[in-house]
């Protein structure tokens, strides 16, 4: 069985993992999590009394706790306690910390990493790729169940699709869809062709959303069907200025998403030619 050890940064602050090829499963050492989250000088008594905590609750947590070697700063290797991706994010829900929410979406991130991915980045890289084309792939679906709804709602294609359609965008992105466009320097390119991932997710969101408002309000003429428009991209707005608050990044990119590939293909190939 296949077992490695390494280190990842979170803020700049080492975190070390182990990953169990044969489970397919990351461990992180819950004593340098809880350093980096309650700046405690001595987490090992922090978490040697949350330990004895969770035990005396019954805490169906305390049973996952896993001992493995991982390397201290002496560069011996001692057993240190450690949990799996989802039991961490368990254990998190005991320790108070303004870093909790950020911390939570970068675990959700690198806890579900391949190890093949750490060994062979252009794998790391053929799985975006995929990625990418599914939800491109899914997203042609969701906007064809939008206009059939629009359709059904006696939206003339054409001028009032994309009247709509500028609408949702300006809910969600702030932004009109010719603006969007000029932010990302595009001229007859398709907009969601060049939008990240989360860009796409997002989008997607709205659409899904003003469809099922416009099911149920059935709106009639244009007016009202702009209404139901927005609420649709609103209601993505509200989880892109949620994304934005806890990772402290804007969503919409002015980076084309064909470019960010092509740099992110050229990156990992000259790793593997070092």
């Amino acid at each position: 069985m296949k077992k490695i050890n390494s280190i990842i940064l979170f803020n700049q602050k080492q975190i070390r993992r182990f990953y169990d090829e044969k489970n397919e499963t990351w461990y992180f050492s819950i004593i340098d999590v809880i350093e980096i989250l309650t700046n405690t000088s001595i987490p090992r008594r922090y978490w040697s009394d949350l330990k004895s905590k969770l035990k005396n609750e019954g805490s169906e947590v305390y049973e996952k706790i896993v001992q493995l070697k991982m390397t201290a700063s002496d560069g011996k290797k001692r057993k240190t306690d450690s949990f799996s991706t989802e039991d961490l994010l368990r254990v998190l829900q005991s320790i108070p910390s303004p870093n909790a929410e950020p911390f939570k979406l970068w675990l959700a991130k690198v806890g579900y990493e391949r190890i093949e991915e750490t060994e062979n980045p252009e794998l790391a890289f053929g799985r975006a790729m995929k990625k990418w084309i599914n939800q491109r792939l899914k997203s042609i679906e969701v906007r064809k169940e939008l206009t059939d709804e629009w359709q059904e709602r006696e939206m003339k294609e054409g001028l009032e699709y994309a009247i709509l359609t500028d609408e949702i965008t300006r809910a969600w992105a702030d932004r009109s869809v010719k603006d969007y466009k000029k932010f990302k320097g595009l001229k007859k390119e398709n907009l969601r062709d060049n939008m990240t991932n989360l860009e796409l997710v997002l989008n997607m969101l709205a659409e899904v959303s003003t469809t099922e408002i416009s099911k149920k309000q059935k709106p009639k003429g244009l007016k009202e069907n702009k209404k139901v428009a927005q609420r649709g991209g609103f209601a993505a707005k509200k989880a892109r200025l949620e994304i934005e608050k806890q990772t402290g990044e804007g969503v919409v990119t002015n980076k084309k998403a064909k470019l960010l590939k092509r740099k992110q293909k050229s990156s990992l190939s000259n790793k593997n030619n070092k």
